[in-house]
This record gives structure tokens, C-alpha cells and sequence, in this order.
């Protein structure tokens, strides 16, 4: 069955569409990634599915509920985590699992045994007593997942979950999310613009210009490629991608200011390129193929570069 099911779902501002007919579905108890640009369209998906937007053209279902039409039921088997915080700097950590219990009408000895199982879950039991602007943001961080998942929602939805925190915290923070994932055979949907967390989901959709231009496992996206990839940096790279397209057959893309080229006997075009092309060539990168260069191969440009988006 199913948790999530999006079809043919479409959003606009103004001229702008934020969403151009995205499809596709998440099954229970699956980690489902998205992946894109900032202005991609995974922040006005992500709404939508929380039901803070309606959508314009498409259906989503969540849970088994209509978005649009049972909003109020989505709500209750949703738990939500947004990039902003949404804790409240003023009260204590209990104090904030309180106020989120007694929105969704959560109270007396059930509220205070999920509170306790929710503190004890993450690991903030010691915590419990201290004012939220006391806490790391790690710490923070997982009070925002303790409060979402206060409820017992079937699925969780997180945007952008490790906005602003450091490597090693944000390590912390997937660890725990998975080993909890599991632990509670829960669905959770999250957005990301970064790589190394688009690597840790179950399956993966890549969100550009509002399209899903790629849907699959990481391991089976980046399998898509295959052979190698080369990272070519140069003074003028699109002088330099036309000659190399004229000589050696091989076409480059431009991405991030750098020439990429997919080959399936890289150390063999390294040779060829710095050959045939004496002192043109900075430096050469040769790997694996990666999301950067699943997302490149679909988009045509780098991950961090925004195209032009009508007005």
C-alpha cells in the first residue's frame, strides 16, 4: 500500500510554474527523498502535501486522504517538521511537547506517557526541565522530530530538515531519523539540496523547474550512467567543451563553471584530452558517477545553478 501518491500535480505563481505535472508514489514505511535547486519546487510540493497549500491541477493523497478535499484527516496522520523553527524559545523542552500535545488534543495520563516515551526516545529526558534557547541545534533538532512524532502520525514529512546545522551534527540527526524510521516502521518524505543526504533515502526523485526528471534507488540512478566521469577544469570551457566535441566525439556539459564528460573508459580520454589539447587543461577529475552527475545528465547544469525562470 501505498502512503503517498501524487499525480499529475501542478502549482503556479503567476507565469511561474512551481509544479509542471509531477508524479509519483511512496509506499509505507519508505524513506523517500527529494532532491533539487533552491526555486526546484520541493518546498511548494512539500506544503502542499502538509495541506498548507491547495493544489492547482493534480491530486495528492496522503495516508489515504485526499489533500485538498480531506485536509483535516491528513493532518492527523501527518507529523511535520519545517526548515524554520517552529519551538517556542521561551518555554522548556516539556513545556513545548505539552502545547504540541494538547493542539492535537492529547491530554491528561496520555499526554504525559508520550511526552516520556517521546523524551526517552530522543534522548532528552535530562533535558526535559531546560528552556529550549539553552540547547544545541542538535538538540533542537531532535526536539522538532519529538514534537512531530508526539502524535503517532503514520507519515513524516521534513523540509530541509538540517538547514543551518555542521556536518557532524547533521551526521547525528540521519542516524537518529533512520534508526527511528525503522524502529517505528514509519513513511517519511524529506526535501534536500544536499547530496550526501539524497545518498541516505530509500528511494530518491529529483525535483528541476518543477518537473520529477528522475525517479529510482541512488544506487540504480547513478548505475544509469555508468563508466566514468570527468571533471575538466579549463579558462574557457565552452571554447574548449566545442573543440573537444570536433575532435575527440565527446560531448561535454557545463556545470558549476567546470566541463563534465561521461566515458565509459575514463582513464583512456584522460590521455587523449591532455594530448590533444597541451596547456588548455587545468586539472582533470576522474570517479564514479554521482547524484551531482545524475541530476547534470538530466538537467543539462549543475546542481547549485538556479536557471532562468520566467516572471
Amino acid at each position: 500500500m501505498n502512503a503517498i501518491e501524487v499525480s499529475q500535480l501542478g502549482f503556479s505563481y503567476g507565469r511561474r510554474k512551481a509544479l509542471d505535472c509531477v508524479s509519483f508514489a511512496v509506499a509505507e514505511r519508505r524513506m523517500f527523498g527529494l532532491l533539487g535547486p533552491n526555486g526546484g519546487g520541493k518546498t511548494t510540493l512539500f506544503r502542499i502535501l502538509a495541506t498548507l497549500l491547495p493544489p492547482q491541477r493534480g491530486t495528492a493523497r496522503v495516508a489515504g486522504h485526499d489533500v485538498a478535499s480531506e485536509s483535516r484527516r491528513v493532518r492527523r496522520e501527518i507529523g511535520v517538521v519545517f526548515q524554520s523553527n517552529c519551538l517556542d524559545p521561551q518555554l522548556s523542552v516539556r513545556e513545548n511537547l505539552v502545547h504540541q500535545g494538547r493542539l492535537y488534543g492529547i491530554t491528561g495520563s496520555r499526554l504525559a506517557e508520550r511526552i516520556g516515551e517521546c523524551l526517552r526516545l530522543f534522548e532528552l529526558e535530562e533535558r526535559a526541565g531546560d528552556r529550549l534557547s539553552t540547547l544545541s541545534g542538535g538538540l533542537r533538532r531532535r526536539l522538532e522530530l519529538a514534537r512531530g512524532l508526539l502524535h503517532e502520525p503514520r507519515v513524516l514529512l521534513l523540509d530541509e530538515p538540517t538547514t543551518g546545522l555542521d556536518p557532524g551534527v547533521r551526521h547525528e540527526f540521519w542516524t537518529h531519523l533512520r534508526r527511528l524510521q525503522q524502529a517505528l516502521s514509519m513513511t517519511v518524505l524529506f526535501t534536500t539540496h544536499l547530496l550526501e543526504e539524497a545518498e541516505r533515502c530509500d528511494l530518491l526523485g529529483i525535483l528541476d523547474g518543477g518537473r520529477l526528471v528522475a525517479e529510482g534507488t541512488p544506487d540504480a540512478l547513478k548505475a544509469e550512467i555508468g563508466g566514468d566521469v570527468l571533471i575538466v577544469e579549463a579558462a574557457d570551457p565552452a571554447g574548449l567543451g566545442e573543440r573537444i566535441f570536433e575532435r575527440l566525439h565527446v560531448e561535454p556539459v557545463i556545470a558549476n563553471g567546470h566541463l563534465r564528460l561521461e566515458h565509459g573508459e575514463g582513464h583512456r580520454l584522460v590521455t587523449r584530452l591532455l594530448e590533444s589539447f597541451p596547456g588548455e587543461i587545468q586539472s582533470v577529475k576522474i570517479g564514479k558517477p554521482t547524484l551531482e552527475d545524475v541530476f547534470v545528465a538530466r538537467t543539462g547544469h549543475g546542481l547549485r545553478e538556479t536557471p532562468d525562470l520566467p516572471q
